[in-house]
């Protein structure tokens, strides 16, 4: 039964997309988190996303950060990062951000929720326009991650993720830009290396009519810790 409750599932929402004429994109993401002691850490990560297409990517993200641990579930952190986009396989957009960012943990029983705020600046530079232009967006995601088959993320974990983001851009119209929702699994394979995967759904609104993407998410994490041998979260997600 439960069988045919998945295979109802995934041809309606197969037939959905073809009657809202949209398609799937892919979202792939590697991420190294590094500790350097119990209070300053860092992080690099690389995205490739095909938008337009899901086997050719149009889309790359690089980015790292530096970070401090006030309390053991307060992170702020500072970040910066290269944005690039292809249009008909065309360099399109290219986008330099910085940004700081925000997050505190909390705990219910195994259930974890992460709240992360951020307040980016970016610049732009439209190839296709020789045009340059600026942003300034706010970001919040409330993050929440369960441990599926043990009391803690340990190596042989598998774990439940769901989030929700929302964007606001305040120098733009309309205010409130993006809504993205992800649900999905993760596997912890050792105390460095983790797996995820997902789907994700993005909600791009403009002036010019509104947008749905819809991403099959697939993250890689290594994660170095020079403090001692202790798991840590998985990707960052963005």
């Amino acid at each position: 039964m439960s069988k045919r409750i998945l295979l109802l599932f995934i041809s309606f929402f197969v037939l959905h997309l073809s009657a809202q004429k949209e398609n799937i994109s892919s979202y792939n993401v590697i991420t190294i988190n590094y500790k350097h002691n119990s209070k300053i850490f860092a992080y690099a990560e690389g995205q490739l996303r095909g938008i337009e297409d899901f086997s050719y990517p149009d889309y790359y993200e690089l980015k790292g950060g530096i970070g401090y641990n006030l309390s053991k579930n307060h992170k702020p952190l500072i970040g910066i990062g290269r944005y690039v986009s292809y249009k008909n396989r065309s360099l399109e957009k290219e986008e330099f951000r910085v940004w700081l960012q925000d997050v505190y943990d909390l705990k219910a029983g195994r259930f974890k929720f992460e709240n992360r705020v951020r307040a980016e600046k970016s610049w732009f530079y439209n190839t296709l326009k020789d045009e340059n232009s600026d942003r300034i967006r706010l970001r919040y995601r409330l993050n929440v991650s369960l441990p599926l088959n043990a009391e803690k993320v340990e190596p042989g974990t598998i774990s439940a993720n769901v989030y929700d983001e929302v964007f606001f851009v305040t120098t733009e119209d309309p205010l409130f830009a993006r809504n993205r929702v992800y649900a999905g699994l993760s596997y912890q394979i050792d105390d460095h290396f983790g797996l995820a995967s997902g789907y994700l759904w993005q909600r791009e609104f403009a002036a010019s009519g509104n947008k749905n993407l819809h991403f099959v998410y697939l993250g890689l994490s290594l994660n170095i810790d020079r403090t001692e041998p202790e798991i840590k979260g998985l990707s960052d997600l963005d």
